[in-house]
């Protein structure tokens, strides 16, 4: 087993964390990626050294999701074939917890377990509101809920870890990232309960509310962007030809054609980093189109013809069929069947930007 902990900037906790865990289980290796912290910190990282750490170092800070990957891909070229359990470096994961979730991982090889935090108690409120709205917009975009979509307390199984290092997003996004493609890799996620620490008000947080939510936030508004691009279009399109024919059947049948090719391509590059081939692709979607212009056409005739304007209509039941829409799309459409979980994603930046450090 092996404890991967970015640090950016860390103090006297980091050492404290890796003597804990040293002691409580020797036989767990712990990696510690250095994100451009400088030479103000380097005794916190000589001491980790000393107490028997690996340490990767990078001269200038690239964000946690650059500092994950490149430990992980560590993990891969010096001890393939083990499991990874991520831990912050500010001692808001205690060794307990971390241990529970290594526990956890050995018994669910094939999943991703997560930290979940409850959010009990005194919670800062930033994070405290930050994972409300990242939780409810995830389970919007994935289809699945989660209680904690940013916990840095995490359990990697080792077949996984090849995807994981190609999975898109440099900094605090890449673990939603993670998540959201998930599924698809055909990687499962499950919880397991922690607790809820914030020492000093989270107040050796490197996370910035504003710049920070919005990449979080961000692989989530791409999923929604595609579908909202496609009902303007198709709205747009359902007025214009109506006024031009007045035959309901020929709008729906014309805006659904236009939109569609345009959901489509925008939605193969939001649902799948390693785009599905087309030839799976282009017949689920069509399947899926003509199943929903039938349901579309039923609800709008049905809508109109009890006295409800045409617009209002087309919103009513553009509302009912986009959850129906979505979640085949996402697991169906654009899923690639027997993918594995190393297949797709990003790469991340070249290892010769890391300068390796071990204890003699």
């Amino acid at each position: 087993m092996i404890v991967l902990i970015p640090a950016l900037e860390p103090n006297h906790r980091l050492p404290q964390l890796v003597r804990e865990l040293t002691t409580a289980a020797p036989d767990i290796r712990i990696v510690i990626v250095d994100d451009g912290s400088g030479p103000a910190h380097a005794d916190v990282f000589d001491e980790t050294l000393d107490l028997g750490a690996e340490l990767l170092a990078f001269p200038q800070n690239r964000g946690k999701g650059v500092a994950l990957k490149a430990g992980l891909r560590h993990v891969l070229a010096f001890h393939r074939g083990h499991d990874v359990v991520t831990a912050d470096s500010d001692g808001q994961h205690t060794v307990d917890d971390i241990l529970r979730v290594a526990f956890r991982l050995r018994s669910e090889s094939d999943a991703i377990v997560l930290g979940a935090r409850d959010f009990h108690g005194e919670v800062p409120a930033r994070s405290r509101l930050g994972n409300a709205v990242s939780a409810a917009a995830f389970k919007v975009a994935a289809g699945f809920a989660v209680t904690d979509t940013q916990t840095g307390l995490r359990g990697l199984p080792a077949s996984a870890l090849e995807w994981l290092t190609r999975v898109p997003g440099e900094r605090f996004e890449y673990e939603l990232e993670v998540l959201l493609g998930a599924r698809e890799a055909g990687v499962r996620v499950v919880e397991e309960p922690i607790a809820t620490i914030y020492l000093e008000h989270n107040a050796s947080s490197h996370f910035r509310p504003i710049r920070d939510s919005a990449r979080v936030l961000r692989p989530v508004l791409r999923f929604g962007a595609s579908s909202l691009t496609a009902f303007a279009i198709d709205t747009a399109m359902l007025a214009l030809v109506f006024w031009l024919t007045d035959s309901l059947i020929a709008s729906v049948v014309v805006a659904r054609v236009v939109s569609g090719t345009v959901n489509f391509v925008l939605n193969r590059r939001a649902f799948s980093a390693h785009r599905v081939p087309l030839r799976h692709a282009v017949p689920r979607y069509v399947a899926l189109a003509l199943v929903l212009l039938g349901a579309n056409y039923v609800w709008l005739a049905t809508l109109v013809g009890a006295g409800l304007p045409l617009l209002l209509s087309k919103v009513v039941t553009e509302v009912s069929l986009y959850i129906v829409s979505f979640a085949v799309q996402r697991s169906i459409v654009f899923a690639r069947r027997g993918s594995a979980p190393h297949e797709g994603g990003a790469a991340i930046p070249a290892a010769a930007v890391l300068v390796p450090r071990r204890a003699a």
